[in-house]
């Protein structure tokens, strides 16, 4: 069974692969025919009942072009009436496969699609891009299996005109080069043939289990990558399908079940998970009060940043919050103040023990939207003395820099929102940061804290371990203030007792919080694209977004 909300790094696939071979007696070759079945299917809904985009065209640039004032010589436009007659030929039309393979166990599975292919009656061509004394020995029975059926697996030569129009014909091709263990760039052959896969032949490319060339881990290009409409994945998802380039490169992911145990899967991978949306929110009790949701804190504003507390309170209220207090400088009160409906604005008090006084019991707070940097005691008392969760944002994670002990020594639940820049002063590292799920684990498990490292595909790592890869969002959001906006969502959900339901703790919650906020960014840019996405759009679309997701 495969579960797509679980996912699992390339060391993990490899432990559950051999305890599923090894101790669990589940034959290899047995798993490699359900991954090529997967692949087969694949290939076989882009050219049903025709082929996705256009069939190959760039393949005259294989042909021989002759100079100015020469015309062809007769073997080549023999040549060229040859693959003209192979392009038009309406037998052939949509049914032309190419099985690009490595000498790998990825390399098995594209030989033995292949098989699976010519026998549902597609005209498929299998090359193999590396030396043949490399072969693993399923990969070598896979071979076997194909010759048995009357195909035959190739050797790539780039030099080869006659293997290079052929191939540059084909109205799909599938990359089964590399898989989950590559971790160094690709050169060579293989580079050439990645090449050829994203520049010769304009066809669909189905990639087998990740695209060649993507890191499996962190989603990073290993020298080049090939591009694929369709990723078909083994098992579950693997992080580099959602993180860095991968995240492009992967095309539309389909995870397919190729027969490892769910016992096995889910004790391997459950502490790595991708949010999709597949939760809900409970419904409120008909006898509920205001009470009953939370009493937020709010601490934040400055001169010039006066928006950042206002979007913060505007998105916890929509989020369900149910109340808002807002502090802000004496001097930017009137402004904050004229701006806020629902919110309750008032001056900051001159201690901190003021301060807790005036919102004494708030069951959240979000301490540092717009706050600057005049304020940074503030911010380490509040750390102190505050027993509720506590969102620590913008000028409030810049008030820590230096000062993590502040956090550490905490016992309720605080998280960190840091984009990278704010990470790498928090922790020293340089960027760009490598590896985002390693990141965001370890600064978890050093400062006890929740750490929502944003940035396309935000993770969420809890200081036990558990990690979690965000799905929604898109380009639209990277504009000033999306970050106040999922600021004010967190502290929300985090101070709402009803949500904490159904084993769903701080952590967790938090990941779910992230998803809404990236799920009203969709909503919003559905309607009005992401050139125009402003964060007010995205709390104008939180209702619609949480209403959809209520139990039933």
């Amino acid at each position: 069974m495969s579960y797509s909300g679980m996912a699992a790094t390339a060391a993990q696939m490899k432990e559950l692969d051999r305890i599923a071979i090894e101790e669990r007696g589940i034959p290899s070759l047995e798993l490699m025919e359900q991954a090529a079945t997967a692949v087969a299917d694949a290939v076989e809904d882009l050219l049903t009942p025709a082929p996705l985009g256009p069939t190959a065209t760039s393949s005259t640039l294989l042909v021989a072009v002759p100079r100015k004032g020469e015309s062809l010589t007769d073997e080549d436009q023999a040549e060229v009436e040859r693959l003209q007659a192979m392009m038009n030929d309406p037998a052939q039309k949509g049914r032309r496969v190419a099985v690009f393979c490595g000498p790998g166990n990825n390399g098995g599975d594209g030989i033995a699609a292949a098989r699976l292919l010519m026998q549902r009656g597609f005209s498929v061509r299998a090359v193999l891009v590396g030396e043949r004394n490399r072969m693993t020995a399923d990969a070598r029975a896979m071979e076997q299996r194909l010759r048995d059926c009357g195909g035959t697996l190739e050797d790539f030569c780039p030099t080869n005109q006659e293997q290079m129009l052929l191939l540059s014909v084909c109205d799909c091709n599938v990359d089964a080069l590399f898989g989950v263990g590559l971790s160094r760039p690709i050169t060579g052959d293989a580079a050439l043939a990645v090449q050829l896969l994203q520049t010769r032949t304009g066809s669909p490319v189905v990639s087998c289990d990740i695209p060649s060339g993507i890191h499996t881990d962190t989603g990073a290009v290993l020298g080049c990558a090939v591009r694929a409409a369709v990723t078909v994945t083994f098992s579950c998802p693997k992080p580099g399908h959602y993180l860095g380039d991968g995240a492009e490169h992967t095309g539309d992911l389909r995870v397919a079940d190729i027969g490892l145990p769910f016992d096995l899967l889910y004790n391997q991978t459950a502490r790595l998970e991708v949010v999709d949306g597949s939760f809900t929110l409970p419904r409120r009790k008909p006898n509920s009060h205001k009470g009953d949701y939370g009493r937020l804190l709010i601490v934040g504003g400055s001169e010039g940043y006066t928006g950042a507390p206002v979007l913060a309170a505007s998105a916890a209220l929509r989020s369900g919050a149910g109340l808002v207090f807002v502090a802000v400088p004496r001097n930017v009160y009137p402004i904050v103040a004229g701006r806020c409906s629902a919110a309750m604005p008032f001056p900051l008090p001159d201690s901190a023990d003021a301060l807790l006084d005036r919102v004494n019991g708030c069951s959240a707070a979000l301490i540092g939207p717009g706050l600057g940097r005049d304020h940074d005691n503030l911010v380490r008392v509040l750390l102190q003395v505050l027993d509720c969760p506590v969102v620590l944002d913008a000028d409030g994670l810049n008030a820590a820099v230096g000062h993590l002990n502040w956090i550490r020594s905490r016992t309720a639940p605080t998280v960190l929102t840091p984009h990278d820049g704010e990470f790498a002063r928090l922790t020293g590292c340089t960027l760009p940061i490598g590896d985002r799920l390693d990141a965001a684990r370890s600064l978890a498990q050093d400062t006890g804290a929740i750490v929502v490292l944003k940035g396309h595909r935000t993770v969420t790592a809890a200081p036990d371990g558990r990690t979690w890869i965000n799905t929604s969002g898109n380009a639209g959001m990277a504009t000033g203030g999306s970050g106040d906006t999922l600021a004010g969502i967190l502290a929300a959900f985090l101070g709402q007792k009803p949500l904490y339901s159904n084993g769903t703790d701080a952590a967790r919650l938090t990941a779910q919080a992230v998803w809404f906020h990236g799920a009203a960014g969709d909503h919003a840019a559905r309607r009005l694209g992401e050139y125009s996405l402003l964060p007010d759009d995205l709390i104008d679309a939180l209702p619609q977004v949480l209403r959809d997701h209520i139990a039933d």
